[in-house]
């Protein structure tokens, strides 16, 4: 079994969950545009919200199918543009544009855009949505953690700087008061995401 991530902090955080339950992963740091394995190298390639923040995604997609067997799969986790985290990535968006213009990270979460990405490299798509839940003991908690750790958001409140951090964050505390199903000043946010598994042509 093989791991990798570009961030070498959630290499170490994997490397001592793999030795808590006890598992055999040979984890590396490395791109998701340049993966380090031999041509259909896996039965079962997987990628949990980690493709679809790809610089270059067409390069991306190309490579879960290159390190892939014919008739394997790749599955895949995306979150899709109208949940909480893709309403929070427009906003992060409207306060701090990128540089160069790139795709939203969510359009991998709707499947007309996997049937582009994969084009004829798969014999079969299924997409099913999920959700998943954000549970925080505050809204102001989630806001500083993700501004903390979350690279995305720890970004754009560095690009926005002192002038527009309050900005920024009184939008992002505003999606959760809208979404927010807790009680009690609790933070219980569903956001959907999309369960993929291609078939590698």
């Amino acid at each position: 079994m093989s791991g990798i991530d570009i961030a070498p902090n959630l290499i170490a955080q994997a490397r001592v969950e793999a030795r808590a339950a006890r598992c055999i992963v040979a984890f590396e740091i490395g791109d998701a545009e340049a993966l380090p394995y031999d041509d259909a190298q896996f039965e079962t390639t997987v990628t949990m919200f980690g493709a679809m923040f790809a610089y270059r995604p067409s390069r991306a997609a190309t490579e879960l199918l290159r390190v892939t067997r014919p008739g394997g799969r790749v599955a895949m986790a995306n979150w899709t543009p109208e949940g909480f985290v893709g309403q929070m990535f427009a906003i992060v968006a409207k306060h701090a544009p990128p540089p160069v213009k790139l795709d939203p990270p969510p359009l991998w979460g709707t499947e007309a855009r996997l049937r582009e990405l994969f084009a004829g490299g798969v014999s079969a798509l299924e997409v099913h949505e999920r959700v998943g839940t954000m549970r925080f003991h505050t809204p102001e908690d989630w806001l500083q953690y993700f501004r903390t750790w979350f690279g995305p958001t720890k970004v754009a409140f560095a690009r926005v700087g002192s002038e527009g951090e309050q900005a920024l964050a009184d939008d992002l505390l505003g999606l959760v008061d809208r979404l927010n199903r807790g009680a009690g000043g609790v933070m219980v946010c569903p956001s959907t995401y999309l369960e993929v598994v291609a078939t590698r042509a």
